[in-house]
């Protein structure tokens, strides 16, 4: 493959976007799970629930600093290599990116001052307060988030002036896309299974080498219990989001499917390997009439396949497919997991059984890669548009060669190797630490009711013990 300049300035985008949000599909469903430690905390006393609350804040507290981070490079990416696509569609979604920044990230800085520092200086009240209004301001930084691809995915409520600008005629209709409700669903409910699979692999770790911890039991039965509810739910909304797919980007969805002729009675391809050369799959194990059944209800329903697109106007098959099953198969598993621990909870054998607790540690990062498999399969299978149907990827890049974009390319492979491994180690080990770090603060560092340096002074003397 010949690196040029667009595909050098597309990897590059690839790659901060797949740094980016790993961090706030994390950060979206921990807040909201520190809300409802401290919300127990405050309605029961029972000092589990606060134990955990000093332990996750910290972790919380490193990741949101990560994830703002690694989001504020794509914002220069935007300007360096995509000035087209900026000049072309910020009349449209430059709102949008502000409204995030203004109405959800300054609303998540102000309380999370407040949040990790000022327990101290407010009421229980007000502390929990805060808490809720960071964990709202991380899902309406979502939302916005979601509206803006949303457009770009599926544009509406605009019109293209005489410099070939998209402007907005209908706000609502722009903000609120008929792919958003489905997709924002989907986002959010992705992030609450990626923490309650953290949760639930660092409480089943801390209970294989300290068993009867209970704080961990708590986490544990916490974490099931979201992803007994929630992982199906997911399935639920993601097909009626792959249906909806069906109607606004059938070259979407024929990839995602690898169907390649336009007919009825569609065959549901479990693996295959498209070759968009051979405009075919080169091999396929499949079950017959199952994908016209799935994709609109019944066997007889006509289904569009890539060849009904010129090539020029197809998407990656492969590497759509392939995310798209990565996704689905990381999803089964995760229902699989919630249904295991609610048996195992109903027999109250759930942090007895070693296997179960093994098989719980290793679907930890199961959320983070299901998310990236999620992204990829949205934004590869929209190609080759970047707003879809209207603004080509192509036609969206900057005039810069491909030397100065490999530079920028290389720095961010060694600055993000650096920094934000080391980062992420460093969360490791305090999840390996375990609940315990938090359970006590020693005194004069911190002023007390600093639920962050509480924790982290614990976690620092811990390394010093050990």
């Amino acid at each position: 493959m010949h690196l040029d300049a667009l595909i050098l300035a597309r990897l590059q985008f690839a790659f901060t976007i797949a740094w980016h949000i790993i961090f706030p599909s994390f950060t979206i469903g921990l807040a909201s799970y520190l809300a409802v430690l401290e919300g127990l905390w405050l309605a029961t006393r029972r000092e589990g629930f606060h134990t955990l609350y000093l332990f996750w804040i910290k972790i919380f507290a490193i990741s949101f600093g990560m994830g703002v981070v690694s989001g504020v490079v794509m914002s220069y990416e935007f300007g360096t290599n995509w000035s087209v696509f900026s000049f072309k569609a910020s009349p449209a979604i430059g709102p949008l990116l502000g409204f995030e920044v203004l109405a959800a990230f300054f609303l998540e800085a102000s309380f999370l001052g407040v949040m990790l520092f000022g327990a101290s200086k407010v009421g229980p009240g007000l502390h929990f307060a805060a808490t809720c209004i960071v964990a709202g301001g991380t899902l309406v930084s979502a939302f916005w988030i979601i509206s803006a691809n949303s457009w770009m995915q599926h544009p509406t409520g605009f019109a293209i002036d005489a410099r070939g600008r998209f402007v907005a005629t209908d706000w609502v209709r722009l903000i609120f896309s008929p792919t958003l409700p489905l997709r924002f669903a989907h986002m959010v409910l992705a992030a609450y299974l990626t923490t309650a699979l953290v949760v639930g692999a660092a409480s089943a770790w801390a209970l294989l080498r300290r068993p009867g911890q209970p704080e961990s039991r708590i986490a544990l039965k916490m974490a099931v219990g979201m992803i007994l509810v929630v992982a199906p739910l997911q399935l639920l909304v993601g097909d009626a989001a792959g249906k909806l797919v069906g109607e606004v980007q059938p070259a979407k969805l024929a990839a995602i499917e690898a169907f390649w002729d336009t007919k009825a009675h569609q065959a549901f391809n479990i693996v295959a390997w498209p070759d968009r050369a051979a405009q075919g799959n080169r091999f396929a194990v499949s079950i017959p009439e199952l994908g016209s059944w799935i994709t609109h209800g019944r066997a007889d329903a006509v289904v569009p396949g890539l060849k009904g697109f010129a090539p020029r106007d197809q998407p990656p098959a492969a590497v759509v497919f392939w995310a798209f099953r990565a996704m689905v198969g990381l999803g089964l598993l995760m229902i699989l997991l919630g249904l295991w621990g609610a048996v195992l909870m109903l027999r109250g054998a759930l942090e007895r059984t070693r296997l179960f607790l093994w098989f719980c540690t290793a679907m930890g990062p199961a959320g983070f890669v299901a998310v990236v498999a999620g992204w990829t399969t949205a934004e590869v299978g929209r190609q080759p548009y970047v707003v879809y149907g209207l603004l080509r990827t192509a036609d969206a890049a900057s005039p810069v060669g491909a030397g100065p974009i490999s530079i920028s390319l290389l720095t961010f492979l060694v600055v993000y190797a650096a920094v934000f491994c080391v980062g992420a180690l460093y969360i490791l080990r305090l999840i390996g630490q375990g609940p315990a770090a938090a359970q006590s603060r020693p005194p004069g560092r911190h002023a007390p009711g600093s639920a962050l340096g509480a924790a982290l002074d614990q976690a620092g003397d811990n390394d010093h013990d050990a």
